[in-house]
């Protein structure tokens, strides 16, 4: 059973930082691409950061150049740090285990693992 826990949300000022977390257990991590996703009130999920099993990154328009997305497969540890956070970037993050070359624009049936998320809201 994979067991997902995202962690690390919090509320914060426009031009902020935060660095989620999330911790998987229950797969082989480093035989998975890893994404990060986000969905906002009255909004459909979206896939913002994704890196594969070799350290290849992908990420959206929106957050390409603030966020940055890391893994750490010997503790079975995924990270996003969020820099110059914007009133938009307000939603739940998730994170979830996709196929070893999935990326951001991977639909999501593609990705499993979901855990509860984390909520960020940046106020303006």
């Amino acid at each position: 059973q994979v067991t997902v826990v995202e962690s690390g949300g919090d509320s914060v000022q426009a031009g902020g930082s935060l660095t989620l977390s999330c911790t998987i257990s229950g797969l082989s991590f480093d035989g998975y691409a890893m994404g990060w996703f986000r969905q906002a009130p009255e909004k459909e999920r979206e896939g913002i950061a994704a890196i594969r099993s070799d350290g290849v990154t992908y990420y959206s328009d929106v957050v390409k150049g603030r966020f940055t997305i890391s893994r750490d497969n010997a503790k079975n540890i995924l990270e996003l740090q969020m820099t110059s956070l914007k009133h938009e970037d307000t939603a739940m993050y998730y994170c979830a285990a996709g196929p070893r070359r999935a990326d951001v624009c991977s639909p999501l049936y593609r990705w499993s693992g979901w855990g509860q998320g984390t909520q960020v809201t940046v106020s303006s």
